[in-house]
């Protein structure tokens, strides 16, 4: 065996190492659960595949149905993971969902985009974007999925997500608003702890991201948007944590969006004491329990 098989080439902990045969290990987020039926609330999972060209696929999770003929909020949630770890699989991402689908009363379809380095980006974004055009062809009730044509509300449709999840959200309402999407509109979105870029260097992002024109591209630093007033949505949601790095990312998103013309309500939560993306290690934790509680609160209440 040629003795350079084994040495690294970029090491980019805790998310991965690329080695000079060019092999990738994912250092975190490889664990994965089945879909289940969750005992305690009720909800069901399944997974279900987008395309089979790109191999896009999702989990899809449906609440306890008490009453058939009563449709319910869409979810389209994206997991974070800094564009190249986790899946919706996995237990963190699995758990979560199902207790936002419980407390929010809403079906959810958490995506499985292809994963930088080996997909670089943008196409995560283009994955993301298909996988929602996917879900909203279900909106005349004649999609091949059945959950999707018997239970949602086309008139209700949320998009979330954390970290880098949280960065493609964005980019998906603003893409809603600039191009449309199938004549449905979004509500809202929800962006937990957004890695958003800052006008500094980021080796990882220039490994995975080979077309970025620079510091200041608005698919990663969207402050410096000057369509951001044609954000897709009425409403967003901003979740900041106290000890994570990237909190002042969020808050500088919050500010610029107030001023950018955008006619919609934005709100900002900072979570005291608590760091990225808390809530997935630590959900039964009384903040991490809050988050999820005002992420269900914000789909429910009404426009």
């Amino acid at each position: 065996m040629d003795s350079n098989t084994n040495e690294v080439v970029h090491d980019f902990p805790p998310f991965i190492r690329i080695y000079k045969d060019g092999r990738v290990e994912r250092l975190l987020g490889t664990e994965t659960i089945p879909p289940t039926t969750d005992p305690l609330t009720g909800v069901q999972a399944k997974d279900i595949t987008i395309s089979l060209e790109t191999g896009v696929s999702a989990r899809l999770f449906l609440p306890k149905i008490t009453n058939s003929t009563h449709k319910l909020p869409l979810l389209i949630y994206i997991h974070g993971g800094a564009f190249c770890i986790e899946s919706p699989f996995s237990p963190q991402y699995h758990n979560h969902l199902n207790s936002l689908v419980a407390q929010a009363n809403v079906v959810a379809v958490s995506i499985h985009y292809r994963r930088a380095p080996e997909h670089p980006l943008p196409i995560a974004y283009d994955d993301t974007w298909a996988a929602m055009q996917w879900a909203i062809s279900h909106s005349k009730a004649d999609g091949p999925e059945a959950w999707l044509n018997d239970h949602v509300d086309f008139d209700r449709i949320f998009l979330a997500g954390d970290s880098a999840g949280a960065t493609i959200t964005h980019n998906m309402a603003r893409r809603v608003g600039v191009d449309g999407l199938l004549g449905v509109k979004i509500i809202g979105i929800v962006l937990v702890h957004p890695y958003f870029g800052n006008k500094e260097a980021s080796k990882l992002l220039d490994l995975i991201f080979p077309t970025l024109t620079g510091t200041d591209d608005l698919r990663i630093y969207p402050a410096g948007d000057s369509q951001l007033s044609r954000l897709g949505c009425s409403r967003v949601l901003v979740f900041v944590a106290e000890k994570d790095g990237l909190k002042d990312r969020g808050w500088t998103y919050y500010e610029v969006l107030k001023k950018s013309g955008w006619n919609g309500v934005v709100e900002i939560v900072e979570t005291e004491g608590e760091d990225h993306v808390f809530h997935l290690f630590n959900p039964n934790c009384e903040r991490a329990e809050a988050l999820v509680k005002q992420m269900a609160s914000f789909m429910n209440q009404e426009d």
